[in-house]
């Protein structure tokens, strides 16, 4: 027998969460970790235009990383769900970002720049907006339901990290400078 796609249990406009309990489909914890879901596409649209190799392997483990974002995101009774984000997750995004910035010209300012030089910069510059909302969303659901400290600062984190690659791989920054009153 071949696998359906449609259930048509959201017909009415609710979803079923990992742990199995019922909400609606505009819901913040489903808002929250559908962007974590855009994200994780965008970073797979990103990884076309990677030829770094490095990078490119970082994103691919950031992605699966992202799937147990999600799936904690997806269930309220956090026990139901195994892969959890932890302290070393967010450590491994560090040292990427300070592999990183050693990589980088150590005399370059850090002033606001206008993203996306090339192809693959740019792609990384979206994911890191994309990696904000997800964040502000996720903020949003712990404002009234419990979320584990290490997703919000994991998030957090790899928005960074998305930046710090995209600065990487900028082939002609242009800083912004803002007049002086």
């Amino acid at each position: 027998m071949k696998i359906k796609i449609y259930t048509k249990t959201g017909d009415k406009g609710k979803t079923s969460l990992y742990d199995g309990s019922r909400i609606p489909k505009n819901d913040a914890r489903v808002e929250a970790y559908g962007t974590i879901d855009e994200l994780n596409s965008y970073i797979g649209v990103a990884k076309n235009f990677i030829d770094d190799e490095n990078i490119f392997k970082i994103l691919e483990v950031i992605q699966r990383t992202l799937f147990n974002v999600a799936g904690e995101l997806a269930t309220k009774d956090s026990s139901k769900f195994p892969e959890k984000i932890t302290e070393d997750s967010i450590k491994s995004l560090e040292n990427i970002i300070d592999d990183y910035l050693n990589k980088m010209n150590p005399d370059e300012d850090f002033k606001f720049i206008l993203p996306g030089s090339s192809k693959d910069s740019a792609h990384l510059h979206v994911a890191r907006t994309i990696c904000r909302r997800a964040e502000r969303r996720i903020l949003t659901v712990a404002e009234k339901e419990e979320i584990s400290p290490f997703l919000i600062k994991y998030v957090n984190r790899l928005s960074d990290v998305l930046y710090t690659l995209g600065r990487y791989l900028e082939k002609n920054i242009t800083h912004i400078e803002f007049k002086k009153m």
